[in-house]
């Protein structure tokens, strides 16, 4: 079993036909269709998947349970949902259907006992919350919402009351970095490591394992990751990829 878990996190936007990459939280670029992805990560063994619908909850509408029935039935890794959700059934009806653990934010933000009620039926386990942090002209990291839910708010704050409420794991992205494969901001990770007593999963900006080594490095738990295994080459050309096992557990043998 790997020391640190290197997830890959698909994007899912209904309304351009299935998954896309974004950048900088922008220009989401058609990258192909869901379940042929969720194919490849199990012929590849992927350890966990992260799925994240990114129209739901700007178009005002729950997860598409159907579809996310579909593409749980189709993956033999644990798989984290995330998108739409605003209420503690949907979140059940999502373990029903197979989801193992669900990503909140949103609903979260707005309603931090929201995540309470969750995890004290579900466990702590399935909770992952989405804390997403952009830094302004200035410098200055801020809580960055799709939806405008608390944006601007201080994302310190946001983690600390997502573990109080009984978040299982934080998910930290950073919006600057998304897409753009130019490394993970590890003074981000750093921070937020020192404050989150649980499991911090990094994202945004991974380009190579020696940037999964690098965000572990700075205190992440775990490193999710979209455009480094979606596009390949200098034009971006989509080809879903995963480093092989034992090119994963090279990264932290020396520490093992």
């Amino acid at each position: 079993m790997l020391i640190h878990r290197v997830i890959p996190c698909l994007l899912l936007s209904p309304s351009r036909g299935g998954l896309v990459k974004t950048t900088r939280f922008a220009k989401p670029k058609y990258v192909g269709d869901p379940i042929n992805a969720v194919k490849i990560f199990n012929e590849k063994e992927v350890d966990e998947l992260t799925v994240l619908d990114i129209d739901a909850t700007r178009e005002g509408r729950g997860p598409d349970f159907g579809a996310i029935e579909e593409l749980a039935s189709e993956c033999f890794m644990p798989l984290c949902y995330g998108g739409g959700i605003r209420t503690a059934e949907d979140a059940f009806r999502l373990f029903s259907l197979g989801v193992e653990k669900v990503a909140l934010q949103s609903a979260a933000l707005r309603n931090p006992s929201l995540i309470r009620e969750i995890a004290d039926r579900a466990g702590e386990q399935a909770v992952v919350v989405s804390i997403d942090v952009k830094r302004g002209w200035t410098g200055r990291s801020q809580l960055y919402s799709y939806s405008g839910v608390a944006a601007g708010a201080d994302w310190r704050a946001a983690i600390r009351a997502a573990v109080e409420h009984g978040a299982g794991e934080i998910l930290l992205n950073a919006v600057d970095r998304d897409g753009t494969l130019a490394g993970p901001d590890l003074a981000l990770i750093r921070e937020a490591s020192q404050i989150a007593d649980v499991p911090l999963i990094a994202i945004g900006g991974i380009s190579s394992l020696g940037d999964v080594k690098a965000a572990t490095d700075a205190g992440a738990s775990a490193v999710a990751a979209g455009a480094f295994f979606v596009f390949h080459g200098p034009h971006r050309a989509v080809l879903i990829t995963y480093p092989r096992y034992e090119e994963l557990r090279g990264l932290w043998s020396s520490a093992a």
